[in-house]
């Protein structure tokens, strides 16, 4: 399986925990230059998988569903 298949597979919060370590890796200071290229472009990759799952639920959840069934865009009206 491709590493970016699998990272598709991950749930929100595996992503997010993978992303946090890699984080903490960079920012110790310690990773090789070669490394930390990878790792950061596999962090950008996560990041941007995060987002888009999030942006889905944000999706999902701001819609009403009327009584007659259908769909409505949730609006907070200020």
């Amino acid at each position: 399986m491709e590493k970016k298949e699998r990272e598709k597979e991950l749930s929100f919060e595996e992503s997010i925990k993978k992303l946090e370590s890699i984080v903490k890796e960079l920012e110790s200071g310690e990773v090789p230059l070669d490394d930390a290229i990878d790792k950061f472009n596999e962090a950008c990759k996560l990041a941007k998988i995060c987002d888009q799952k999030l942006k889905n639920a944000t999706n999902s959840i701001n819609k009403i569903i009327n009584e007659d069934g259908s769909l409505t865009e949730f609006k907070v009206e200020e």
